[in-house]
């Protein structure tokens, strides 16, 4: 009342002041108004923003089954020991003030002992030097909380009587500084005795908890490992979920294989949850915005116990081996195997590789997949393209050939092409067509090649699609190589600058030279010569299917027997060749015969060809065996090819044709056993 009573008197310099007091008094009630009133939901929006922190949680990733139901990969549930670091907060902050009080009584007798010497009381510049800086208290707290989480974790590995993991605490420090809201991980994969030890005892032991995490398995170790493929980690968003999180927990994506062409399907949709932190950036609680939605199944087209039959019969080399089986239903395109050595174990690119098993299988090129990622030429095999070609021309099956002897080795048969000299494995003599295939004599597929003339037997490799990738969805093919249509019907010039010849087509004749396939590209082949010319898309995935059965997800169904092209040969053409690949196995001088089977007929064609290096020298042979059963009626195509090192007597006949017998053998029993025992006995594999 007394400022309002000297308002009233007539003074000027009062009442200006009186005016700037209640001015200075109305902003600031403006300005505490718009602060508690018009600016209270942004405020609340920013403390939301710096109190939670949004977690990405990754989904359990779709399983891979065969054909039977087999597990080829799933998921298994693992107990890991974790930290919660809000639980031991009171700890960490106990921990600092001992060690600082210890610090300071030791710089304070330190300060002392040098005002004794000095004989003076230290000045306040120079006291300073035995006072704690900022520095110093951080350094302190970070020690301070190293020891507390390395006591806790001691007494776990105590408990578990097993080595503590100081590898894991190395990384103490850079978790509590960037993922602070998230326990601290610190053993991994407990084993069921450890488990039961643990839970009755962390009551005890205060922030330390079991959790479950879901760990990608490869049940049958190495088998189709090459087909399934292999993971990376990789915590990144896919398409349709959200983009920015505070935190990421572990996850993979498929970087080749069926883990890769079928990432999205199986990986399933991340779920996020929020964790609230205090000012100090502890945990406080979760909540979960939206769970994650597990992956499909996917279900390919293989059989476990043909593939692992396969897998056994592969490497005959011993481990090292370098070959490629494919076992085909020719009458759907089905891929009932594929079979690729050396083998590697998928299960370390997830749980982490022994000491020095990564540098072993990169050494030995483990991680290609040779059915589809290698260039191979063909040798003898293509002899059944070329057969074709010349009996639509007009070739009579039953003219005889007579084929001149190698003047350097009498036994063999030998053929000049221009300037050119074509040794054969085969002897001379007079030359039929089911003889000629089945004791695969160079000499006669190159002279009536020859007659028949390269562009009908490149329009015949076209409509085989070679030099054309298969549709594989495993980014592992090659599409090989073929010369085209237009270049040999107008004898271009091809990217060397060489013009074609004559040459180069009796190479072609015998499966060398400009010319190379992929093993997946030849059981193509086989299989349109067994099912009556029908070129298919292989099929590696029959369907797509939700994990759970009440699921509002349909199941997608790959259609099989997809015809790609048509042989466009007459059956007789079909039924002649299929008659000599059957001799080529049964008779006694066949050069397949080590692939007899009692009571299967199998028609085959063996083959070899080289592998030179960039000087021409020999580096390897590669051998084959093309083939199908039975020849009644043909359901199964198998191919085999084996990189043979030089220096070792190669043949498709002795290095193929007996792999292709083990594998008959294995898809006699497969039948005979039936879907159910089947699952029993490749579990117990």
């Amino acid at each position: 009342m007394l400022f309002f009573d000297q308002l009233k008197k007539n003074d000027p310099q009062l009442r200006l002041v009186a005016m700037v007091f209640l001015a200075g008094l109305g902003i600031l009630l403006a300005g505490l108004w718009w602060v508690q009133v018009v600016s209270v939901r942004e405020y609340q929006a920013n403390l939301e923003t710096q109190s939670f922190r949004s977690v990405r949680i990754p989904a359990v990733r779709g399983k891979i089954l065969d054909r039977s139901g087999v597990a080829l990969a799933e998921n298994q549930p693992i107990y890991n020991v974790s930290l919660y670091l809000d639980e031991l907060h009171s700890d960490f902050d106990m921990a600092y003030a001992k060690k600082a009080e210890q610090v300071r009584a030791h710089l304070k007798a330190q300060a002392a002992e040098q005002e004794k010497a000095l004989h003076r009381k230290l000045k306040p510049e120079e006291k300073r030097q035995f006072v704690l800086s900022v520095k110093d208290k951080n350094l302190l707290r970070q020690q301070a909380r190293f020891e507390v989480a390395s006591n806790v974790v001691l007494k776990i590995s105590q408990r578990l009587n097993q080595p503590p993991p100081l590898h894991i605490l190395a990384n103490f420090e850079r978790h509590y500084q960037t993922r602070l809201a998230l326990p601290f991980e610190v053993l991994t994969n407990l084993d069921q005795r450890q488990i039961a030890c643990l839970a009755e005892q962390t009551s005890a032991m205060p922030g330390v908890d079991l959790e479950v995490q879901s760990l990608r398995v490869y049940p049958l170790g190495t088998t189709a490992s090459h087909v399934l493929g292999r993971l990376t980690r990789d915590e990144s968003s896919q398409e349709g979920e959200e983009a920015f999180f505070s935190y990421r927990l572990p996850d993979y994506r498929g970087k080749v294989g069926i883990e890769y062409g079928f990432d999205r399907q199986l990986r399933g949709v991340a779920g996020a949850k929020s964790v609230l932190v205090n000012n100090l950036g502890y945990r406080q609680t979760e909540n979960v915005w939206s769970p994650a939605e597990a992956g499909q199944n996917v279900v390919v087209c293989l059989d476990s116990y043909i593939q692992q039959a396969a897998e056994r019969a592969l490497p005959i080399f011993g481990p090292a081996t370098h070959g490629a089986v494919i076992v085909m239903d020719v009458n759907t395109g089905d891929i009932l195997a594929m079979a690729s050595s050396p083998t590697l174990n998928p299960n370390f690119f997830v749980q982490g590789f022994p000491p020095g098993e990564y540098q072993q299988i990169s050494s030995m090129r483990a991680e290609m997949n040779l059915c589809t990622q290698e260039n191979y030429q063909p040798g003898s095999i293509f002899k059944t393209v070329v057969g074709m070609a010349a009996l639509e021309a007009g070739l009579d099956p039953e003219q005889t050939f007579a084929i001149s002897a190698d003047p350097q080795r009498p036994d063999k048969a030998m053929i000049r092409v221009g300037s050119q000299t074509f040794h054969d494995t085969a002897p001379p003599g007079d030359f039929n067509f089911r003889r000629a295939l089945k004791l695969s004599s160079n000499s006669y597929f190159i002279s009536n090649g020859l007659r028949t003339g390269i562009e009908n037997i490149a329009r015949l490799a076209h409509r085989l699609h070679l030099g054309e990738r298969t549709g594989m969805p495993t980014r592992q093919e090659v599409s090989g190589r073929f010369p085209t249509l237009h270049r040999v019907e107008n004898n271009l010039v091809d990217n060397d600058g060489h013009n074609w010849f004559d040459g180069d087509t009796a190479n072609l004749c015998i499966g060398q030279g400009p010319i190379a396939v992929t093993p997946l590209q030849m059981a193509v082949m086989t299989a349109a010569i067994a099912n009556g010319g029908k070129v298919l898309w292989p099929r590696l995935v029959d369907r797509i299917e939700p994990q759970d059965p009440t699921s509002n997800l349909g199941t997608q169904v790959f259609p099989s027997a997809q015809v790609r092209d048509e042989l466009g040969v007459k059956p007789r053409t079909l039924q002649l060749l299929r008659e000599a690949m059957l001799a080529d196995v049964e008779d006694a001088d066949g050069t397949g015969r080590q692939a007899r089977v009692p009571n299967l007929r199998i028609c085959g064609k063996t083959g070899t060809s080289q592998k030179k290096d960039a000087s021409g020298k020999l580096e390897e042979h590669v051998t084959w065996f093309a083939s199908f059963a039975p020849y009644e009626t043909p359901h199964y195509a198998v191919l085999v090819m084996v990189e043979v090192p030089s220096g070792i007597l190669a043949s498709g006949g002795g290095d193929c044709a007996p792999i292709a017998r083990k594998i008959y053998t294995a898809i006699l029993e497969r039948e005979r056993l039936g879907t159910a025992k089947l699952q029993s006995v490749a579990k117990g594999n």
